[in-house]
């Protein structure tokens, strides 16, 4: 585990009375939120700065850059409060004076380590995200912060932005507007407005799923989970990251059609919807349910009876922007999220046709909000997180529509950015790839008791079937259903690896890349977490029911 040594803690407010005091009532697509784990992100910098440079120089600047920023994000500042009886419903309160807190801190770990894309323990870097403090109960509420955030610096070698949030403020979105904005501000300079509330509840949403959520989690809900429960749960944990690129998700998709040419599946006449979203996570479930597969046989062994006809589920999210009926800012601040359950039985994604079946569900549903299908079924969106979270559960975290690459705050383009919140969460996590190539990131959490299977699993179906010169003797059929045959396109793979062992593929070095241009708006092929980047302006119609202008 990282050693750090706190230097000092800040409360960081917006600029004083520039916020009036606010109340924002949750909304139905805030209110599923309840229930997730708190996002937890690190942004990794190269940063040639000595320790007292940093103090004199970046630190001031970094404060003042914060503290204005909040004052076009001021819910990042605000408190949850979730009142301990109904009918009373959550909420999240500003008042004049409230914070966030920031950490900032110095370490002398390796940096280059913390940035590499090899298999280590999971728990390395959780010192580098900072812990939200706890809430209070007073007047029948516990109300807690929602924002945290910590500076590491690795003096002459780095720095590390760690940000802890609860969900439930915002999505991925309106996160990382928040993260550039505060980036632009250190560079420049800016200032928020606002404008005043419309109400939003279509069909009577609110109420169903606060009924749900409040059925859920009993009579003492608490904002966010107790820190050492949660570094228990990753204490045996393993991660690391995969970069796939362009050509090997080209690769992919080719081999899925070819599949679909060549498999009698059903007269489904329907064209699969096959975007770089789609075959990449078909593919990554195919593989977390068969890398599991060894355990589940052992359990069918001791039991008498087969799991074949189990389901096995699949969550993901698309943002619904430019997805709905009715109009909503590209800039909206909150959560806008559409919650996609999908559910396939364990034996047909671990037949020879798994991948596909796999990309054809996610690649339905995806069509299906491009089609103006966002939102169907929101009446039973945590019905089905209660069923799927008590299975065999895979989650997507982040979108590499959301360029968490283009964040900027001067100090050369960004190394590396990590999603802690999969350790607990057991989501996969997405981002672009940091050159740009059109590629993505994949960032995986695996339990060390099973490791040495989930890891020879995973080694052999991606590293194998994308790298031509694999070591890894495996029978065709084996590999998630598709051919083993070579694949020069696949060549650079970066595989899974023990902690501690040679990698069978060493991770290239990384080289800045040319800036990425803006995205262009998302249609209805997009990938179902697609989203144009927030612009400088933009309206909330969600947590408060206010609009709000950030």
């Amino acid at each position: 585990m990282v050693q750090i040594k706190i230097l000092h803690r800040y409360d960081i407010s917006p600029p004083a009375n520039s916020v009036p005091a606010t109340s924002l009532p949750l909304t139905f697509l805030d209110i599923p939120w309840l229930l997730c784990c708190p996002m937890q992100r690190l942004f990794f910098y190269d940063f040639p700065q000595s320790a007292p440079s940093f103090a004199q120089t970046t630190l001031p600047l970094l404060i003042r850059s914060l503290s204005l920023c909040l004052r076009r994000f001021f819910p990042f500042a605000a408190n949850l409060v979730l009142p301990i009886a109904p009918p009373q419903k959550p909420y999240i309160l500003y008042s004049d004076g409230n914070s966030l807190s920031l950490t900032v801190a110095e370490s002398a770990a390796d940096f280059a380590e913390l940035i590499s894309d090899e298999a280590r323990d999971a728990a390395l870097i959780h010192p580098l995200v900072p812990q939200l403090p706890p809430p209070c109960e007073s007047d029948g509420a516990r109300a807690g912060p929602v924002m945290a955030i910590q500076v590491t610096l690795f003096p002459n070698k780095g720095i590390c932005v760690g940000v802890q949030f609860l969900h439930v403020v915002a999505d991925g979105n309106s996160f990382t507007h928040f993260m550039k904005s505060w980036a632009s501000i250190h560079r420049s300079g800016g200032d928020p407005t606002c404008v005043d509330p419309d109400d939003w509840n279509p069909n009577g949403l609110e109420s169903i799923l606060l009924k749900d959520w409040r059925s859920l989690v009993g009579p003492s809900p608490s904002p966010s989970p107790n820190p050492s429960e949660a570094l228990l749960a990753v204490a045996d944990k393993v991660r690391a990251t995969f970069v796939l690129r362009k050509a090997h998700i080209d690769g992919l998709k080719a081999q899925i059609l070819s599949q679909l040419k060549n498999n009698d599946l059903d007269s489904e006449s329907d064209s699969i919807h096959l975007s770089t979203f789609v075959a990449t996570c078909a593919f990554v479930w195919v593989c977390i349910t068969k890398s599991k597969g060894e355990e589940h046989e052992r359990q069918d062994q001791m039991s008498s009876k087969t799991d074949d006809d189990k389901l096995c589920y699949f969550v993901f999210v698309a943002d619904c922007r430019d997805r709905l009926e009715y109009s909503i800012p590209s800039t909206y601040f909150g959560n806008c999220l559409d919650i996609c359950c999908l559910s396939e039985k364990r034996n047909v994604l671990l037949g020879k046709s798994g991948v596909l079946h796999a990309a054809r569900a996610i690649g339905r549903r995806v069509k299906e909000i491009g089609t103006r299908g966002a939102l169907r079924g929101a009446e039973e969106w945590i019905k089905d997180y209660k069923i799927a979270s008590d299975g065999d559960l895979v989650t997507v975290a982040g979108s590499p529509r959301q360029k968490v690459y283009d964040t900027d705050f001067g100090w050369g383009r960004l190394r590396k950015s990590r999603m802690v919140h999969i350790d607990v969460s057991r989501a996969i996590s997405l981002v672009e790839s940091r050159d740009a190539d059109g590629g993505m990131e994949v960032g995986l959490a695996l339990t060390r008791v099973v490791n040495l299977h989930q890891q020879t699993y995973v080694r052999e179906w991606i590293y194998k079937f994308v790298n031509d010169e694999a070591s890894v003797q495996a029978p065709p059929s084996s590999i998630c259903g598709f051919s083993a045959a070579p694949c020069n396109a696949f060549s650079s793979i970066h595989p899974l690896s023990s902690p501690g062992a040679t990698p069978e593929a060493s991770t290239p070095t990384a080289t800045p890349s040319p800036s990425l241009s803006p995205s262009p708006p998302p249609t209805a092929s997009d990938e179902a977490c697609g989203a144009r980047v927030p612009g400088p302006d933009g309206a909330r119609y969600g947590n408060s029911g206010q609009l709000l202008i950030v």
